[in-house]
């Protein structure tokens, strides 16, 4: 009898307990009660509202099917040995045919699960080739695929965005391009190089304002404008913004280039159009931080930044600093990436920040960040799998100790088979002092660090997110 009545009691006592506790702690003591379930931190993480994904790479974050079915139904060209995509068969190797080619030989699906091999980490074993290498080849290796899905893939982002509760995208989408004829400032590329090998910000800044009048009498603002209002369009065109869903794109120079006039040209464009449109709402720099052209030139980066921030007060930018690790390059270049994204360019969030233990006073580093709310990114995945950090390794600890604001962020979920609720699972999995209280901060920040430029749409998604806890903490309550 007492057996048969059990099941009954035990309900009573829990809903009984539930009423006495506010749904916020029940689950609180939920998520403390399964830290070491990955299926019922799955099931938790995919049902709460997770707010904003701010680092966010477009073409990284599609996943390889879509790019493939793309290439399949454009019947693109292949090399069979390579996987080199081709829009036009301009080689007689008889390794080339187009996808239709392949299907009616009866081979498209050995195909298929090559490139998204190819394209991603689904399936990489170690020793394949590099972690890191595999990584950054796969944005080349599709790269054809995903200059033509750009409107596929960004309706892609916000279908999945929605299915798991994710509310807002800032998304590095494509890069302005200042598209001007600079062949008659040929001279001043020798003396960027000049300058950055001497350090010497004062006669930089100089010669960077020379080249904002060339650039400016060149009529880099209409193609600012012109890129500006492309955004624009699609944004206007695909509906992204609904109810519950909301995306702003952000615009990004490749630091691996080797024409730095180029670079500063695109920079300028970015910083432009994103002053013209509040769709467009921050800049970056991308790519591998230890490319020896982005180790070479990161000084004069951060000083082309910090000329931007004077001229363009409003622009917000984050940026890529500190994707580091120990043995990826000289233990002395670790020292100082993240000091001077925040302390000279006077970046407004960091993405990453990986090799913060190796930075120089890495605490006085700390509290300014801390006092002067510049937040960052952390991307578990990404960090685990490009540079081999996570675990205690991971600088999170440090960063939340120092109190210094932190989002989760995906980085590239297409490449990384990933998404933002893995994101959370690993966070709580890994680090469980981290509270659900510091969790939900986490949520907040994710929108009030965001860079939209609309205070209603801020407010707007921050009240969403208030409603969107409640219903969720009730549904834990009542599961």
């Amino acid at each position: 009898m007492l057996k048969s009545l059990l099941p009954l009691l035990l309900t009573c006592c829990t809903t009984f307990l539930s009423a006495q506790i506010s749904p916020e702690k029940y689950t609180a003591d939920y998520l403390q009660s399964i830290r070491d379930n990955r299926a019922l931190l799955t099931a938790f993480f995919q049902q709460m509202p997770k707010g904003g994904d701010l680092h966010n790479h477009f073409s990284g974050s599609i996943y390889a099917e879509t790019y493939f079915d793309y290439v399949v139904k454009s019947d693109f060209w292949v090399n069979l040995k390579t996987l080199e995509l081709y829009d036009k068969n301009a080689t007689a190797n008889a390794d080339v045919k187009r996808f239709s080619e392949v299907k009616a030989d009866g081979d498209l699906a050995e195909l298929r699960y090559q490139l998204l091999r190819y394209w991603s980490i689904k399936d990489y074993f170690e020793g394949d080739e590099a972690s890191d290498k595999h990584f950054f080849d796969a944005f080349d290796r599709f790269d054809l695929a995903s200059k033509g899905a750009l409107l596929e893939g960004l309706l892609e982002l916000k279908q999945r965005a929605k299915s798991e509760n994710v509310q807002y995208i800032e998304c590095m989408y494509r890069s302005a391009k200042h598209g001007l004829d600079l062949k008659d400032l040929g001279a001043y590329k020798s003396a960027l190089d000049s300058l950055n090998e001497q350090k010497n910000a004062q006669a930089l800044f100089k010669v960077l304002d020379t080249l904002y009048l060339h650039f400016t009498n060149k009529g880099i603002e209409a193609k600012a404008l012109e890129y500006a209002q492309s955004l624009e369009r699609i944004h206007h065109d695909l509906r992204l913004d609904d109810t519950t869903f909301t995306l702003r794109f952000q615009t990004f120079v490749t630091r691996v280039v080797e024409d730095q006039l180029a670079l500063f040209g695109n920079l300028v464009a970015g910083f432009i159009a994103a002053e013209r449109s509040p769709l467009l709402v921050g800049v970056n720099i991308v790519a591998p931080e230890d490319n020896p052209n982005s180790m070479r030139n990161y000084w004069l980066h951060m000083q082309f930044f910090k000329w931007c921030k004077s001229k363009f007060p409003k622009v917000k930018f984050s940026m890529h600093a500190g994707e580091l690790t120990l043995g990826l390059v000289r233990p002395e270049e670790l020292t100082w990436h993240i000091n001077a994204a925040v302390q000279e360019a006077g970046a407004y969030r960091i993405g990453h920040g990986v090799d913060l233990a190796y930075e120089k006073d890495a605490f006085k580093l700390l509290k300014t960040m801390q006092t002067q709310n510049v937040a960052v990114e952390i991307n578990l995945t990404s960090n685990e799998y490009i540079l081999n950090v996570k675990d205690d390794r991971h600088p999170i600890t440090l960063y939340r100790q120092a109190k210094v604001p932190i989002v989760i962020s995906t980085d590239d979920a297409g490449i990384l088979r990933s998404s933002l609720t893995e994101q959370f699972v690993l966070l709580a999995h890994r680090y469980k002092n981290i509270s659900y209280a510091e969790i939900k901060q986490y949520i907040l920040n994710s929108i009030r660090y965001s860079f939209i430029e609309e205070e209603q749409v801020k407010l707007k998604l921050l009240n969403q997110l208030q409603v969107g806890f409640a219903i969720f903490e009730r549904k834990i309550v009542n599961r």
